[in-house]
């Protein structure tokens, strides 16, 4: 009796493990569009794969003019559906006051969690130095879109417009696919 229970759950076990979604996040690409070149340049933005399990994506940007303080900022989640449609959010923020209290924009604040850990934006403003992304890995990406606030599978895009002094200096451009 007991063994054709213990054959039963395991059965039981192998079908719910055989019916488990599993989703995974992978970058796809990275497009860093400087708009002023005297103001900012990109020293590097790129995505690197260094084996199956450990990808991640780095961005640099040089400051020309500094110390910059009043910084705008549009974050757009964008789904491919026939193009890219818009996402859940479309905000737009001042960085500075954001990154003195992050409680004011639970929007920007999930969406700065996907890279802020890996940067050194944080801090508040001025910023002199330059700004860096260094080594986003798509485990911790993953994570967010998945436990955090649960995504749908599909292809998305993070868009971001910086304005600086009320001209826009850059756009940055992340898209993945969550499969």
């Amino acid at each position: 009796m007991c063994s054709k229970f213990s054959a039963f759950f395991s059965l039981l076990l192998l079908a719910f493990e055989l019916t488990q979604t599993y989703t995974k996040f992978e970058f796809t690409n990275v497009i860093c569009t400087c708009l002023d070149k005297s103001f900012l340049s990109f020293e590097y933005c790129y995505l690197k794969s260094i084996n199956r399990t450990y990808k991640f994506g780095s961005i640099k940007v040089n400051l020309y003019k500094a110390p910059v303080s009043k910084i705008r900022l549009n974050l757009a989640i964008y789904q491919r559906l026939n193009g890219y449609k818009p996402f859940l959010y479309n905000v737009t923020i001042d960085a500075c006051k954001f990154l003195a209290n992050n409680k004011s924009s639970p929007v920007a604040r999930f969406i700065f969690n996907l890279f802020g850990p890996y940067s050194n934006i944080n801090h508040t403003c001025p910023y002199n130095n330059p700004i860096i992304v260094d080594k986003a890995p798509t485990s911790h990406m993953d994570y967010q879109l998945t436990n955090v606030l649960p995504f749908p599978k599909g292809q998305y895009g993070f868009h971001s417009i910086w304005t600086v002094y009320g001209i826009q200096r850059a756009h940055v451009n992340v898209y993945g696919t969550l499969s």
